[in-house]
């Protein structure tokens, strides 16, 4: 069970990608990422880049969809790419489509992120809040409970590099993986 539209699939040596999770588009996976089966990545309307080290769990939604009111085929619809940065920790059956996002993050479980949030560094969306306001969230931002109250922290969370070792183990015993390129100038053939 292969899942992989669109054959722009980057996937870099030392990411592990389980073959059931779901990727379509341009999507490009940097080294040491972990992708639990069930997530989905959909690169609708431009690119995906996702950093080094990240953790993506099981159903979290990563897209970079159109906007309302557009759709594919009018004109001038320039792609926009999704850049994500590195260490960032997608939980259970959270939702991003924030364009821009830095390093040590942690989406929790179930939490919504729009497509008109830039998240900086260090900040932690809580568990169940839903941010789809026009802004940039500050370095450090803590966002909890069902009003999405803010704090900044003292220090960003510690990225989760034991536990991304872990997974780089145990996963290939259990799951299939999806093949890793190396990452050259030329696309694939089909």
């Amino acid at each position: 069970l292969m899942l992989i539209f669109g054959c722009s699939v980057k996937i870099a040596p030392g990411a592990v990608v389980c073959v059931e999770s779901e990727i379509k588009g341009d999507v490009t996976i940097g080294p040491r990422t972990v992708i639990h089966p069930k997530a989905r990545i959909i690169a609708e309307a431009g690119p995906i880049v996702i950093g080094e080290g990240n953790l993506i769990e099981e159903q979290t939604l990563i897209i970079n969809g159109y906007p309302e009111n557009i759709t594919p085929d009018m004109e001038d619809v320039e792609p926009k790419p999704m850049i994500i940065g590195t260490y960032n920790v997608f939980e259970v059956g959270c939702c991003s489509q924030a364009m821009k996002m830095g390093d040590n993050n942690v989406i929790e479980s179930k939490a919504f992120v729009g497509k008109n949030v830039i998240l900086t560094s260090g900040c932690v969306i809580g568990a169940c809040c839903n941010i789809s306001t026009h802004e940039v969230i500050p370095e450090n931002t803590v966002i909890y409970d069902a009003k999405c109250l803010r704090r900044v922290q003292t220090e960003r969370p510690q990225p989760q590099t034991l536990q991304l070792d872990f997974l780089m183990k145990i996963l290939p015993n259990y799951h299939h993986l999806k093949k890793t390129m190396k990452m050259t100038s030329t696309p694939a053939k089909s």
